[in-house]
């Protein structure tokens, strides 16, 4: 019976469930605290942690005390829902019904008050387990432990944990790894060659060393970080290298790594260099339109409008479509530029437009003091349920007031009010 209760349970049939445990008591196989759990469980998962709740009044009706998985049931599944405030009130709860919690609960526990952004009441549960010695933990803990200090900016006390935790005969896992690589990245204590912000070195590169040292695979995701964060400080030979340790064995860098280094050359000014990326990962099926907006972006910054709209126009040869954020990027740089009469042609040809699109022209225009133009359309696309930003909304009120256009800007304040009480 309970094999069956648990099957429909995680197949997300609950009143079969239930009818089932009808049937059984019906046969006169009278449900236990396993029974109970699993129904605890399904609800939980599938309904509600209200409904998963009420199974202990169930329990206590039918003469059968809730023990620790009930409540460590009920503790995974607000965790799940985001309760994570109920989660502690339960753990409250257990406890003074005389129910002894064991790892999993406080791990929970941990995991809730790391979320809710406790970390030190988080670390003096695991002190507390620890020092009393009653149980073990568990790698769950652990991972735990060094994955929220590290989320929540203790990077150097996650790095202590782990390094005390090492000598004592703890044995990494893979997810350890990663949690304090990203958590050294995060903290801008970037790996391999490159010196930290901070001034301190070699912290990261110490844990891919010992990682590579022990026998683990050094996966994507590791790779991904260290690529991303060497990009970022401008150490792209050190990211080219990784990038090709990485492929040497049988890994590729994510389309995020080679965005951000495309980006760095861009914005060094090597565009040629970015191209040259750009065309490689391009064989390999990689690009996205972020991709190709980044280089039509740096070639707008750097004037060469003609070649940016060649990309434009090459995008759409490769099936992506009409990129709306290229087109964006193109319109915004053409009116930085002085180029307006150019931007208003662009713009007249998008095919699609959004409210960054008309926010942009409608910017543009006031910097080229066409404040008139500029508050008709803003009114036009107020009133056609565009969001114009707020900053553009009062450039245009400033732009027509500076320009002695009083009777326009009070105006233009009463239509845009009026536009707002409809929209």
């Amino acid at each position: 019976m309970n094999i069956c209760i648990a099957s429909m349970c995680k197949s997300n049939q609950i009143v079969k469930a239930e009818s089932i445990l009808i049937d059984g008591i019906k046969l006169g196989l009278l449900p236990d605290v396993v029974t109970y759990n699993t129904l605890i469980d399904g609800y939980s998962r599938f309904v509600s942690i209200d409904r998963a709740y009420d199974i202990l009044n169930r329990m206590k009706e039918a003469g059968i005390n809730p023990n620790v998985v009930s409540y460590n049931s009920l503790m995974s599944g607000s965790v799940r829902k985001s309760s994570l405030s109920k989660s502690l009130q339960l753990f409250d709860e257990m406890t003074q019904l005389g129910i002894s919690p064991d790892v999993w609960s406080y791990n929970k526990l941990m995991h809730c008050l790391f979320k809710l952004g406790k970390p030190d009441d988080a670390n003096r549960v695991f002190k507390d387990i620890v020092e009393n010695g009653e149980m073990d933990c568990c790698m769950s803990t652990y991972n735990i432990m060094i994955n929220g200090l590290c989320k929540n900016g203790y990077v150097s006390n996650a790095l202590m944990l782990f390094r005390n935790l090492q000598r004592n005969g703890f044995v990494p896992q893979v997810l350890t790894y990663n949690a304090m690589i990203n958590g050294l990245c995060k903290a801008r204590r970037l790996v391999m060659k490159c010196c930290f912000r901070c001034g301190k070195l070699e912290q990261g590169l110490d844990l891919l060393s010992e990682m590579r040292s022990k026998g683990y695979t050094f996966d994507g995701f590791a790779y991904s970080i260290v690529v991303a964060a060497l990009v970022k400080t401008g150490r792209i030979e050190e990211a080219g290298e990784i990038a090709e340790k990485m492929m040497s064995n049988g890994l590729v860098p994510d389309l995020a790594s080679y965005n951000t280094m495309i980006n760095l050359l861009c914005r060094k000014e090597r565009v040629d260099e970015a191209l040259k990326l750009v065309n490689e990962i391009d064989r390999q099926g990689l690009c996205d339109q972020y991709t190709h907006t980044i280089i039509i972006h740096s070639l707008c910054k750097d004037g060469n409008f003609v070649d940016a709209k060649k990309h434009l126009d090459y995008m759409n040869t490769l099936g992506f479509g009409f990129n709306l954020v290229a087109f964006n990027c193109y319109l915004d740089c053409l009116g930085k530029a002085g180029l307006i009469d150019q931007a208003l042609k662009v713009f007249d040809t998008m095919e699609v437009k959004d409210s960054f699109t008309c926010t942009i022209l409608v910017h543009n225009l006031c910097r080229a003091k066409k404040f008139i133009f500029a508050s008709k359309l803003l009114v036009f696309y107020i009133k056609s349920g565009f969001q114009i930003l707020m900053a553009t909304q009062r450039a245009v009120i400033d732009g027509l007031s500076t320009a002695s256009y009083n009777n326009e800007a009070r105006k233009v304040k009463s239509k845009i009010w009026k536009a707002r009480l409809k929209h």
